[in-house]
């Protein structure tokens, strides 16, 4: 078969163009064979860490690729997001956090070595969560009302309660249910949820502040109890632990979020289709099922509408903050 001079020219050119709309799809990882790092801020054995390796056992059929989930821990996700931030945007580096680290480190700490609006790139949102109180095994309290007339009588009034890091909505929390029941709570920071659940397991603190993920299993065991969730709505994984609002304090109605960023720079496409396998992941009925379980509302959100929601909740704790006349340190 013979071809004009034209016709090669004109095949050649549809194939370079198609090479290079092949490129834009953001695959880079899968055309060096290079794993994609899926960054966690906290320790192996929280909340986040399992939620994270839950979706990487997914997105690695979707993407083709393995996807390693890679734990920085340190200073309530500070260190995994300046990683984040320094990573090279080619779509093999992604950081999967909650509302601590992207919404209210940059707001408490006066130079966190990150700014969202600028270094990050939203991918995808995949989850909300209600944050909860909980009291060790060895706390004899079984309601919290149990539990602050225990702190009055057992303690003086006076009470640690751990939190998984420093100047995050847990220790806003407990500063505000002291003010409620003028109660002297102390709020103790830990270096993640695991390292606090370990002490509250081992009796070594009374009380803990954290996300539904990160009590639901030893929950459901019997090995702590929570006596009181956020939110607008008692939690389907625990239907008898009520509300706040419930019990007298209102206001932390607005629920936190969970959701994976990019650095700043990374192709629009590559973003677009890690996207699109996040919202297939979420989807399969066994993901949802293991999510759903864990105390997370499983809902997709596109990288606009995690940028939005990212926003509204800053809002919400930017006054709550103010008025706590929190300092940022």
């Amino acid at each position: 078969m013979t071809f004009s001079r034209r016709g090669l020219v004109s095949r050649l050119s549809r194939t370079i163009f198609a090479l290079a709309a092949f490129g834009a799809l953001g695959v880079a990882s899968a055309q060096t064979g290079k794993p994609v790092k899926l960054m966690v801020g906290f320790p192996p054995g929280g909340g986040t860490d399992a939620i994270a390796r839950i979706l990487a056992e997914r997105l690695k059929d979707e993407l083709g690729v393995p996807v390693i989930v890679e734990n920085k821990p340190g200073a309530g996700g500070q260190i995994a997001a300046q990683a984040l931030k320094a990573a090279p945007a080619d779509g093999t580096t992604y950081f999967l956090s909650h509302d601590h680290t992207i919404t209210i480190l940059p707001m408490v700490t006066k130079n966190p070595g990150f700014a969202p609006a600028t270094d990050f790139m939203p991918v995808a949102g995949f989850a909300t969560f209600v944050n909860a109180f909980a009291v060790s095994g060895g706390t004899p309290a079984k309601s919290f009302n149990e539990y602050v007339n225990w702190v009055r009588t057992q303690g003086n009034g006076k009470g640690s309660v751990g939190v998984p890091a420093p100047a995050s909505t847990p220790e806003f929390l407990v500063k505000l249910i002291g003010e409620k029941y003028k109660l002297d709570l102390v709020a103790a920071p830990y270096r993640g949820s695991a390292p606090m659940m370990a002490d509250m397991l081992g009796n070594q603190i009374a009380a803990g502040v954290a996300s539904v993920p990160d009590f639901i299993e030893n929950h459901k065991a019997g090995k702590v109890r929570v006596v009181g969730v956020l939110g607008d709505k008692r939690q389907a994984a625990m239907p008898d632990v009520p509300t706040f609002a419930e019990l007298g304090l209102a206001g932390f109605e607005d629920m936190p979020y969970y959701g994976i960023f990019a650095p700043a720079g990374t192709p629009k496409a590559t973003v677009d289709q890690f996207s699109a396998a996040v919202a297939k992941a979420i989807a399969m009925p066994e993901v949802r099922e293991k999510l759903t379980a864990m105390g997370l509302t499983v809902g997709y959100m596109t990288p606009q509408q995690l940028a939005a929601r990212e926003q509204a909740y800053a809002q919400v704790w930017a006054r709550i903050i103010k008025n706590s006349g929190f300092q940022p340190q």
